[in-house]
Parts: C-alpha cells; sequence; structure tokens
C-alpha cells in the first residue's frame, strides 16, 4: 500500500504538549518502503522532512512547512536466546512502554528501570533516555538506522552511537540518520537496579523484600504516575530540562548558601546537579500563566493547561533558564527538540 500524504494536518494530537501546530503534509510510514517513499517524495517537492515518533519529546512552536513523516512501524522479534542472555530488536514505531511490558513477559529483565516512559522504541536512542540510574546505552545490541544522504541502510555497534548523557550522534547529526529499528540485550537472570532511593522504598512499602524484574517495573510506574502528569490528561513532555553537570568548585560555592543543594559526583569529576531542585528553589514550582505552567508536584515539567501554545511554553522555559542562571550560575539546557 502506498504511503498517504495528507495535506494541512493538524499535530495536536500527535505531540503529547497537546499544541495545535499543523503539518504542511503528513503521512504515516508502516515499513521500510514508506520512509523510502516519503525521501523520493520530498526530493520531488522540495519539502524538508520531519520524522517523529510518539511525539513526546517535540515543543512546536509554529506551524511545519514540511513533510512531517510519523514512524508507525510495528514488530517485535527475538533475534537471538543462549539461556541467559537475548537480543531482541523492535521496529522503531512500537511504543516503548508496551514494549518494555512485553519483555518483562518474555521473562527479560534489563529494561524495567525504564518503564512508563513516553515515546517510541525508534526515538530512545536518540535521546540515550535513562531514568533510575538505566540508560538505553546500558542495554544497547545495536541498530539500523537509514542515511539520508546517501539512502543507505547502516548498522550502529555501541561505540558508533556515542551515547552521552541525554545525547547520542542522532542528536549530534539532526536531519541525517532515520532510525528504523533497534536491539538490546537483555537478560534470562536478573542483575536489578535499585540503587536510587525511591525505588528501593516503593518496594518497600509495597511489602516487596526479594523484587523481581517486573516488581521493580511496578515500583517506577507508581512513582513516576505520582510525579509526572499523564499527556493524556495534561500536556507536557516529561522532564523539560537536563540535570546539568557542573563544577565541583562550583557546588562548593553553592553550597555555602545553599547547604541542602542536591548533587551528584560524576566519574570525570564534575557534579551533576537536580534541575527539579534549582526549578524548585527558585520559586516556580506550580507557576502558572494563562495556560503556560510548571507542573505542582514536579518542577522539572513543564505543562499545557489546554490552549498554550508551543510560543508561550518556549518562553516561560526561556525565563526559568534566566533566572536558574542568574540566582545559581547555572545554565539549563532544555529536553524537548523545538520546531
Amino acid at each position: 500500500m502506498s504511503l498517504v500524504f495528507e495535506p494541512q494536518v493538524s499535530l495536536k494530537a500527535f505531540n503529547t504538549f497537546g499544541v495545535d501546530v499543523r503539518a504542511q503534509v503528513f503521512a504515516q510510514a508502516h515499513s521500510d518502503a514508506d520512509v523510502r517513499e516519503a525521501l523520493a517524495y520530498c526530493a520531488q517537492q522540495q519539502l524538508p522532512l520531519l520524522v517523529i515518533g510518539g511525539g513526546s519529546n517535540l515543543l512546536l512552536t509554529a506551524d511545519i512547512p514540511a513533510l512531517v513523516l510519523r514512524m508507525a512501524t510495528q514488530g517485535i522479534r527475538i533475534l537471538s536466546d543462549d539461556g541467559v542472555q537475548v537480543i531482541v530488536e523492535a521496529e522503531a514505531g512500537e511504543a516503548w512502554h508496551p514494549f518494555v511490558l512485553w519483555t518483562l513477559a518474555q521473562g527479560l529483565s534489563g529494561l524495567e528501570n525504564l518503564s512508563l516512559i513516553p515515546g517510541t522504541v525508534g526515538a530512545a536512542p536518540m535521546q540515550n533516555i535513562g531514568a533510575y540510574g538505566v540508560e538505553i546505552k546500558d542495554v544497547f545490541a545495536g541498530l539500523t538506522a537509514l542515511d539520508r544522504e546517501s539512502g543507505e541502510l547502516r548498522d550502529f555497534d555501541l561505540h558508533a552511537c556515542r551515547f552521552g548523557y541525554r545525547d547520542s550522534l542522532f542528536k549530534q547529526q539532526p536531519g541525517r540518520w532515520l532510525i528504523l529499528r533497534v536491539r538490546f540485550a537483555l537478560s534470562r537472570v536478573e542483575h536489578l537496579h535499585l540503587g536510587y532511593g525511591p525505588v528501593s522504598q516503593r518496594l518497600a512499602q509495597l511489602g516487596i523484600a526479594q523484587p523481581n524484574a517486573s516488581d521493580v517495573s511496578q515500583a517506577i510506574c507508581s512513582i513516576r504516575s505520582e510525579k509526572l502528569p499523564d499527556p493524556a490528561v495534561l500536556g507536557n513532555a516529561g522532564s523539560f530540562f537536563k540535570n546539568p553537570l557542573v563544577p565541583a568548585a562550583l557546588v562548593a560555592e553553592l553550597k555555602v548558601d545553599y547547604p541542602d543543594l542536591v548533587a551528584y559526583p560524576q566519574a570525570d569529576g564534575q557534579m551533576k546537579l537536580a534541575a527539579g531542585w534549582l526549578i524548585e528553589r527558585a520559586g516556580w514550582k506550580g507557576f502558572r500563566e494563562a495556560d503556560a505552567g510548571v507542573h505542582r508536584l514536579q518542577a522539572l515539567v513543564l505543562v499545557n493547561y489546554g490552549g498554550a501554545t508551543g510560543l508561550q511554553l518556549l518562553n516561560l522555559a526561556q525565563r526559568i533558564q534566566q533566572d536558574i542562571a542568574q540566582r545559581f550560575k547555572v545554565q539549563l539546557e532544555m529536553e524537548p527538540n523545538r520546531y
């Protein structure tokens, strides 16, 4: 079946902020052939291409003068299984959290700490998504991407992806690589990551002394549901700012005035600050102006109360950045991609 190209489509349903902007042309890819057809269409029409997944990492500030291609490819398969390590491959359009639940149902561990993160499998390596002590790079076994410059397929290993904190080659080279499918190295032997206090505390509250991977997933889902608003109810893109990495000397300086400053030592000698702590301490938690605001329970989350535009949300984010820079000498970096 040929790709269906639709003109002037609202993207409100395709971004978790619920911002109502229009795509000049919109289509949904269900196969590699659809992706190639979209590229050919753009070349023929001299039209830019914007590829989206679940829309959970987007801040749309204006109508998009491009073909917006939503990756809707489906499929999960086990490539190898030696009884301990299992290599699982998923198509880019698979929704992330249902994929995590599928792996757990197969008795596979490794992704449980990444439960309830919005978005799609294909978008996960872009940001090197992470939560509660685990990142994509920790369970990564490879991916296949289409080079939009040459039209060739390329397989990437861990080293080639250049994963960093919420970063990757694919984020560093925007518009070049189109991720088609991702592979994960999971295990039938559980090696649980319980180092983050809230997880072990929640398991204790649930009366679970010897948790399994599914228990950890359920505990994390419970924590995230309390902290983060459901995008279907209140528009948001999850954590809006990265936790900043700063010199240890700045942390020592800040602790003079803020002895309760939250900071985590890093392997390279830097310190990671909790962006949410900085924003809350600056008084932004629960702030609202028209329909753009900061969530009342989690200062790291910007929210759309219904009618906020992308520009209103961007303006709020920039004001927060300026305030944090002035108060703490710390530059906050936005996580969502802006268009």
